[in-house]
């Protein structure tokens, strides 16, 4: 199976790199994993909501061009569907077994998503009613995808 991460932005803290390398390092044994990042665009201060629709629409073509029309596409937005570990790794294990083997998680920038970003989505995925910093998501999708797999091979880990 080919699972990948598109998040919007460069990651530069050093700590969320160390732990999203150790997710990545364990996910060797179960699948192809990759981050690709996109560039995000400058947002300043006080933007219309004509500028922020700009900004994401930028955003998303970066996002799209990264998207072949074989993979499901799983966006992730507070007003997603809350989903238990059990559930996406049965999820994840549904992909793979009807065959489609490509799975695509997005994670946008600072003011979410484009409409047309959301059209292309299989399903959208909350965790939580929380906002969390999209540098720290991205650890935290790393650890439930390998926390699915785990779970998938019947195998322990830590509750």
């Amino acid at each position: 199976m080919n699972i990948k991460i598109i998040a919007v932005g460069k990651l530069k803290e050093k700590y969320l790199k160390m732990g999203i390398d150790e997710y990545t390092k364990r996910l060797g044994a179960y699948c192809k994993f990759d981050i690709i990042e996109v560039s995000d665009e400058k947002t300043p201060e006080n933007l219309s909501q004509k500028e922020m629709e700009i900004v994401k629409e930028k955003e998303a073509e970066r996002i799209l061009s990264k998207i072949s029309d074989q993979e499901i596409v799983v966006i992730l937005a507070i007003e997603g569907q809350l989903m238990s570990s059990e559930q996406i790794a049965q999820y994840v294990e549904n992909c793979a077994v009807s065959g489609k083997s490509k799975l695509t998680f997005i994670i946008g920038g600072s003011l979410g998503l484009a409409d047309c970003v959301k059209k292309r989505a299989t399903i959208s995925l909350s965790f939580g009613r929380i906002t969390l910093p999209h540098q720290l998501m991205r650890l935290v999708l790393s650890e439930q995808i390998y926390r699915a797999f785990r779970i998938i091979n019947n195998q322990a880990y830590h509750k």
